[in-house]
This record gives structure tokens, sequence and C-alpha cells, in this order.
């Protein structure tokens, strides 16, 4: 198939690209860096060059490639400090959810594309009481910290227009937190260096529950809702959902870092405000079961314990393989 990747140069996106070349697809690769070209020729596609929220330059790319699938990755997440200004930090990346989407889902309708499939996320969204282990039939939740409001009204904006896309098979895919190369969660990544730093903490108990997806597990993820996924959401994540206070002094093991700090909530709340006290205590998990029924998906790692142990660097694409 003709295959339309935005964000094609992204943590997601340079794992994905590669995997669909490699299952014989045709596929171009839309970056706003004249600098990615290169790199996205050599993964094997063809690059155009487009800033996501210019309309008239995102029709032009998707007009010229004609793609029978349109694919939205696009994230403005880079340089992201501080929890406590969540929404602030995630402002480039809720446009992105918002217009980009409007103006992706407008190309795709004028070029007659059958599928779009469009990047969302599951985990700290979700209600945070009940199960530990959300699906995607459960609430989001209806009293998010203050400082995250406006994201999660992005991410609902985002998954109503491509699920209700009219004509077209729309598929959100809410996946779990990155790790791997070119994530925050890579061994060269931002968590990582804070790690090292002493300067990641547990919060109170640690028990907010979180859920992970390695990038190249999310690629193949992406690559079976395009070839067989109904219109819907879908949670992508391991198997394995978890604590704070369990898989993050793991990860400091495991990068050679020393043992996280643990601090009272009173004190996390100063420095993460709301925002970090909700992730760090009381956010639930997302369960992968739609996902690996419907989509007949497996995760290359089911689990981030395994994947922490040899899935953080950079090395080629295991689902390619």
């Amino acid at each position: 198939m003709k295959v339309f990747v935005a964000g094609a140069a992204g943590a997601i996106g340079r794992r994905l690209v590669p995997l669909l070349v490699a299952h014989g697809h045709e596929v171009t690769a839309m970056t706003r860096s004249d600098d990615k070209t290169r790199m996205l020729r050599d993964l094997g596609a063809d690059p155009v060059r487009a800033d996501g929220l210019d309309a008239r330059a995102v029709m032009r790319a998707v007009g010229r490639s004609r793609p029978e699938v349109v694919i939205h990755e696009m994230t403005g997440l880079a340089g992201i400090k501080r929890l406590r200004n969540f929404d602030r930090e995630f402002a480039p990346t809720n446009r992105l959810r918002t217009e980009g989407v409007e103006h992706l889902l407008a190309a795709a309708y004028m070029v007659g594309a059958r599928r779009f499939i469009a990047q969302s996320f599951g985990n700290w969204n979700y209600e945070r009481t009940g199960s530990a282990t959300k699906t995607e039939d459960d609430p989001l939740d209806p009293h998010p910290p203050a400082a995250q409001r406006r994201s999660l009204a992005a991410l609902g904006e985002l998954e109503r227009a491509v699920v209700n896309a009219d004509g077209i098979t729309g598929i959100a895919l809410r996946y779990g937190n990155f790790y791997g190369p070119g994530s925050s969660f890579a061994a060269d990544g931002e968590i990582a260096t804070m790690l090292r730093k002493r300067a990641f903490p547990i919060i109170g108990d640690g028990a907010g529950v979180w859920s992970f997806v390695h990038v190249d597990d999310a690629a193949t993820a992406t690559l079976a809702a395009m070839e067989r996924g109904d219109a819907g959401v879908y949670n992508v994540a391991d198997d394995d959902p978890a604590p704070v206070a369990e898989w993050l002094p793991e990860l400091a093991r495991r990068l050679g870092a020393p043992a996280p700090r643990r601090v009272p909530v009173w004190l996390g709340r100063i420095a993460a405000g709301e925002v970090g006290v909700s992730l760090m205590t009381q956010i639930r998990g997302a369960s992968n079961a739609k996902a690996k029924r419907d989509l007949a998906w497996t995760p290359l790692y089911a689990s981030w314990r395994e994947g922490f142990a040899d899935g953080l660097g950079d090395a080629s694409l295991r689902a390619a393989a």
C-alpha cells in the first residue's frame, strides 16, 4: 500500500518507516526538518518536508503522494522539563493533536485515503480510581489535575475526530509510555540523565501504575492496525503495568545509576506539582488485551523488565527481522 507517515523522524516514526518498507509498502515520510530528509531516504522512504500546522503544506505533501493510508505520529515533546507546567510544556504537541489532525484528515479526504491512524496516549488519562488496569471502555479522568486539563481535552478531540471520520477507517492508538532509542527513556535520554543525577525521585508511596511500550513494539502495533484494525481506540502497551516504586529502581539499576531518592508527597508537590504527585501515586495502567486480540499483535518485549535489560540502547529494528 501507499502510506504517508507524518512525524516520520520522531521516536516512533524512525522505527515505523523501515518496518513498513520491509513489509513491501511504499512510504512517503513527512518531517519539518531538512536535516532529517537524508535519514528518511536512507530508511527507504520518499521524504517530504512540511510543517504539520501548515494546512497548505500538508495538503500539498499528501496530495503529491496520494496515499491509501495516512499515519499521524507528530509530537513536539523535545525539551519537556517541568511536570508542574504540564499543559504549557505539551502545548506544541496539543496543537498537533488538534490542528495537525484536522489538516491531515482534510488531506486524507481529498485523496480518498481508506485508513487513518493517529498517535494517542493511554495511561495518566484514565480515571484514577478503581481497577489498577484500565481497558478502552473505562472512563477517562473526569477530574484531572488542573495543569493536565488542556492536554486531556486535546487527546479527546483527536480521538473523536479520527474514530468518527466519515468514509475512512479511523484508528487511535493509545500508546503507553515509550522507552527505547529516541525516547526519554533511552540509555541516553532525559530520564536516564536525571536518574544519574538522582534528580528523578519516587514521590510518596510510588503507587502510580505506569504502562510502557518499547518503540519497536509501538511500530509493530501500528503496522498491525494499518493492515487489519477496525475503527476505534486501542491501548498499545506491554503485558506488565507496574507501580513507580517497582519500575523506577529497576530502571536506575539497569542504567548503572544510583537508587532513586524517596521524598514525601508534600515535598514532591512543591517540585513537581499536582501532576507529578498524580503520576507518582495515583494513575492507573492500561490493558493491551484488545490490541492483542483484535490486531493479532504481540509485543516483542512482553515486559519492561526485559526491555530495560536490553532494549534501551540503539540497535537495529528487531521487528523488521
